[in-house]
């Protein structure tokens, strides 16, 4: 692969990855430590993530426990996840937070369902838009003499099959995602 076109494509790779993560925070049936890694928590006057303020355990498929490290983050933890919207109302009992996750309603996991698919088409669209900035700075380069038009050819070729090869991947994922929303 030409060094203009591994920019582009470590690019389309972030993109993954930010899918990646943001399919970990859609909340399936089974508990995921993802569903946290957003929330931030108001603590000695500064917002931190959960995962700095305390350790984040799955004792059950369906439950979190969540044990701050310091005692006094306990409430501050607690009214982040209220405040959150992940619809889970914490169990506090002085030393470890508790979530449970209740099993999803068939409704709720076709809404996941379309939320998800959504992340997908957003994260090709992504894709493809880094795909064009790429197609046009070659072209640009090609003006300006910089490349041949040979160049040229083979760089729109190598662009286009990474944008098909991340493409599919965000098929793969989306997919994978779908299947465990819809597990019962």
């Amino acid at each position: 692969m030409h060094k203009e076109c591994e920019v582009y494509t470590s690019k389309m790779g972030k993109t993954i990855d930010v899918l990646k993560s943001d399919f970990a925070t859609v909340r399936a049936g089974r508990a995921n430590p993802g569903v946290l890694d957003k929330l931030t928590v108001e603590h000695y006057g500064s917002a931190m993530p959960i995962n700095q303020l305390a350790s984040i355990s799955v004792p059950e498929p369906r439950m979190l426990a969540i044990q701050p490290w310091d005692k006094s983050a306990l409430k501050a933890i607690e009214k982040a996840i209220m405040a959150s919207d992940l619809g889970i109302n914490p169990q506090n009992d002085g030393s470890v937070i508790r979530l449970i996750f209740p099993q999803l309603t068939e409704e709720r996991r076709k809404d996941l369902t379309k939320q998800v698919k959504k992340m997908g088409e957003d994260a090709k669209v992504a894709i493809r838009n880094i795909r064009r900035d790429a197609v046009d700075t070659f072209k640009k380069q090609q003006k300006k003499s910089e490349i041949t038009e040979d160049d040229l050819k083979v760089l729109e070729k190598e662009i286009q099959d990474a944008t098909d090869k991340y493409c599919k991947e965000i098929d793969t994922e989306t997919s994978k995602k779908e299947k465990e929303l819809m597990e019962l």
